[in-house]
């Protein structure tokens, strides 16, 4: 119910915006703009006197023909007005509800070819390996699942996937682990305690090397666009650290195990490692290193099922087809509500709510008389839950508007690192199980990602002033 309240509560919120905002503003084509625009359009608003701008602004105009100002852009007409223009930053329901079909359909193939390479791991006794291995641990964050299932081996992969960055690898594996944790699932359209586990971590969004960041950074040309490898990685790791916090307290789960304490130090040991290691590296190095170390593991997993599989003596390529049938249907299933999540994102970021919701904040920091640099980075945070490409554009224009180096360009990076697409998270992993009551796993989730952000704030003004 909670992610129905939502859903409807997003278009509900988004109407509303869009109607004040044709009453108000002069964006008199908003409603089509939200249905049937594409992200790139120009939509011609109305006409202003030149008493709009100011001296110097006007004579930017007449030497350059058109001035950027934000999200719009404004040229002279013939009758000498200023004639403004709005570029619309997101498509709407129509192109969207495309957008979500292609994204779909985009999974068939990945789909397909890891979920095959699941099935011969399966067959093998891969899986129930890796579950004995990680067993002591994940019995006790997961102690409704029985020794040695095959779920803690498919959310171990997942989590694996996850570190290293390996989104391709890291949807297949985590679906299957849904999968496998709904067999388990006494009550097939209410998210079990297990699944809430499961996703609250996976959605946290532990990587070790912030790879897409960093390169974009680079070709901004930042000076140096490493620096934000070691706040993106803390507060990654803080969010994931919350979110188990989170849902071991809702689940009376007892986190002061030694067996707990002792994964949760390793992890942190290796982390800490890592970090010493990669921030001797410039960007180059770091950008090489981590495609060799996630190429390598990809690889390495392949070769080792094959070589198990072949130890074993199963039809390994049989094993593959039925794997790999159960790869393409799941990508079809998960198309409905996708979509559906989709377009309600959608409609948030054409109806100006993120605007809004921004303005609100920039006023309500300087009226408390705050620093109010960072309140230009949130909208990457905002956006982040509900769009990862969204957020990722923010970012970038976070760091074209104020600067690579600047502390709003910085602050974005370090949240684009800090945490999920919470929301195309639960469309995708739900649906592919066809849970459709989550308890309390939205709001969870979404509190994690509070706490990365809060996190994600308070590391930029330590690392970057």
């Amino acid at each position: 119910m909670a992610l129905s309240r939502i859903w409807a509560a997003f278009i509900i919120v988004a109407v509303v915006v869009a109607g004040i905002r044709l009453l108000t503003t002069d964006h008199k084509t908003i409603f089509t703009s939200m249905v049937t625009g594409k992200a790139g359009d120009t939509v011609r608003l109305q006409k202003a006197d030149t008493a709009t701008l100011d001296a110097a602004s006007l004579q930017k105009l007449d030497s350059t023909k058109f001035l950027t100002l934000g999200d719009r852009q404004v040229v002279r007409a013939p009758d000498r007005q200023l004639q403004y223009y709005q570029v619309q930053g997101a498509d709407g329901i129509i192109e969207t509800t495309k957008t979500a079909v292609t994204i779909s359909i985009g999974l068939v193939g990945i789909m397909a070819l890891f979920m095959g390479f699941m099935s011969i791991a399966e067959r093998a006794g891969g899986i129930r390996l890796l579950s004995k291995i990680i067993g002591p641990f994940f019995s006790r964050l997961f102690p409704d699942i029985p020794k040695g299932h095959p779920a803690m081996g498919h959310m171990m992969m997942n989590f694996s996937a996850n570190l290293m960055g390996l989104d391709n690898a890291a949807t297949p594996f985590g679906i299957k682990a849904m999968q496998s944790l709904q067999e388990l699932n006494k009550t097939p359209e209410t998210a079990s305690n297990a699944q809430i586990m499961f996703l609250c971590l996976h959605a946290s969004g532990l990587t070790l090397i912030p790879v897409s960041i960093i390169a974009a950074r680079a070709a901004l040309r930042a000076p140096n666009p490493t620096d934000i490898f070691i706040p993106c990685m803390v507060a990654t790791f803080i969010a994931t650290v919350a979110a188990m916090i989170i849902v071991s307290l809702r689940q009376k789960i007892n986190l002061l195990q030694p067996v707990i304490l002792a994964w949760i130090g390793g992890i942190s040991l290796v982390i800490a490692l890592l970090v010493q290691f990669v921030v001797r590296m410039n960007s180059e190095n770091v950008q090489s290193f981590s495609a060799l170390l996630s190429n390598s593991i990809i690889l390495g997993i392949f070769f080792l099922i094959i070589l198990g599989a072949l130890y074993k003596r199963i039809d390994i390529f049989d094993a593959f087809i039925e794997g790999a049938k159960g790869g393409f249907e799941t990508a079809v299933r998960i198309i409905p509500y996708l979509v559906g999540m989709l377009v309600a994102i959608s409609m948030l970021r054409t109806s100006g709510t993120f605007e809004a919701i921004i303005d609100a904040m920039k006023g309500v920091f300087a009226a408390l008389g705050t620093d109010t640099r960072f309140v230009e980075g949130l909208p990457t945070a905002l956006i982040k839950p509900l769009s990862g490409s969204g957020a990722r554009g923010m970012m970038i224009s976070t760091m074209t508007t104020y600067g690579v180096d600047s502390f709003p360009g910085r602050l974005s990076c370090v949240l684009q690192g800090s945490s999920d697409t919470t929301f195309y998270v639960i469309a995708v992993y739900f649906g592919a199980v066809s849970v459709k009551n989550t308890r309390y796993a939205v709001g969870a989730m979404l509190l994690a990602d509070l706490v990365g952000i809060i996190a994600s704030i308070i590391l930029a003004y330590l690392f970057f002033g």
